[in-house]
């Protein structure tokens, strides 16, 4: 196993047990104490996870901190392709679709590609620019103007007034965090606003939310986990998150990245 793909194993198991011992990992891994350890340092480097004696802790990012586009593109790869993989089936040639900004919307868009007719609504410049360089020329891609983020989308007042004026078939919604209490939510204020518009003009909303997202909290809510008529995750979502999750919205599908 690779460092890097044995440091995004060490994670989950961090943000599944709420932390992890030195002992443990090199027991389940087979390597050394000080790879371990060194396993360890990069995580805590990257702002993921606190070093504490024997061990590590999920680190807490607060209600506000936003990682930017290319941090978050490398988290979960497999159970992102797995649930956009998934998510493109919804998709009908000759409809309209909304994708808002994320790292999970912006692959999803490689998969829209080949649709035809497709009319495409999104404040991602990464979907945008996916969608401008290699889809069909019977596709329309609409960008929003406005403020960028560090997630690469566009927000505030301009955004806003662009969305607001549209209706569209379905949304994909890419989410910062997912809880019974606050629902789905957003770190970025503005982003906030901007999702909350999309979210009422799609006659259909289908999240996509990897299990990591499970009970992170951004400062703003988004939408009520009810108003979701589809929810795809995947199968590192804890039991009890699931029974939760399926009792709040419309369809919860979970995909399984080793096939």
């Amino acid at each position: 196993m690779l460092a890097q793909q044995r440091q995004t194993a060490i994670l989950d198991l961090v943000r599944r047990h709420g932390g992890v011992r030195v002992s443990q990992l090199v027991r389940q891994f087979g390597v050394s104490d000080m790879t371990i350890r060194r396993d360890l340092e990069a995580l805590a480097d990257r702002g993921l996870v606190d070093k504490v004696h024997g061990g590590a802790t999920i680190a807490d990012p607060g209600s506000t901190e936003e990682p930017g586009f290319d941090a978050k593109s490398v988290r979960q790869r497999n159970e992102k392709a797995a649930i956009v993989e998934r998510a493109a089936k919804l998709i009908e040639p000759h409809t309209a679709v909304a994708l808002s900004a994320g790292t999970t919307t912006a692959a999803l868009a490689a998969h829209l590609v080949d649709v035809p007719g497709l009319t495409v609504v999104t404040n991602s410049i990464p979907v945008a620019d996916t969608l401008y360089h290699a889809g069909r020329p019977d596709q329309t891609v609409v960008l929003t103007g406005g403020i960028r983020t560090p997630s690469d989308a566009l927000a505030g007042p301009v955004a806003e007034a662009a969305i607001g004026s549209l209706n569209v078939d379905v949304l994909f919604l890419g989410v910062h965090g997912m809880s019974p209490r606050t629902g789905f939510t957003t770190p970025n204020l503005m982003e906030a606003g901007t999702n909350r518009l999309m979210v009422s003009a799609a006659r259909r909303l289908v999240v996509l939310a990897d299990h990591t997202k499970w009970e992170m909290v951004g400062i703003a809510t988004i939408t009520p986990l009810d108003e979701a008529d589809i929810l795809i995750t995947d199968v590192g979502l804890p039991a009890e998150a699931r029974v939760q999750l399926a009792e709040r919205v419309g369809e919860l599908i979970v995909v399984d990245p080793s096939g």
